[in-house]
């Protein structure tokens, strides 16, 4: 793959032609770019969701859940 000609510095910009491959595709993989990270949020978000619903399926309603988390037993009145 050739990005140019640089055997001779003293050239003129416009002579030496594109310095990196696929010019012109910049707006294709900036969209593709944004697509694909809003996807991930979107797959991310819907992951997080599944494992809230699961524990809150095992360890019960919010409240279980807190005494859960400040390490208080939910049996516990």
């Amino acid at each position: 793959m050739s990005t140019g000609n640089f055997e001779n510095w003293a050239g003129e910009i416009s002579e030496i032609g594109a310095v990196y491959p696929f010019v012109g595709s910049e707006t294709m993989l900036a969209i593709a770019g944004v697509a694909f990270w809003l996807w991930w949020h979107w797959k991310q978000n819907k992951m997080e969701n599944e494992g809230i619903a699961e524990e809150m399926k095992k360890f019960g309603d919010k409240e279980a859940l807190m005494k859960l988390v400040n390490r208080e037993d939910p049996e516990d009145p």
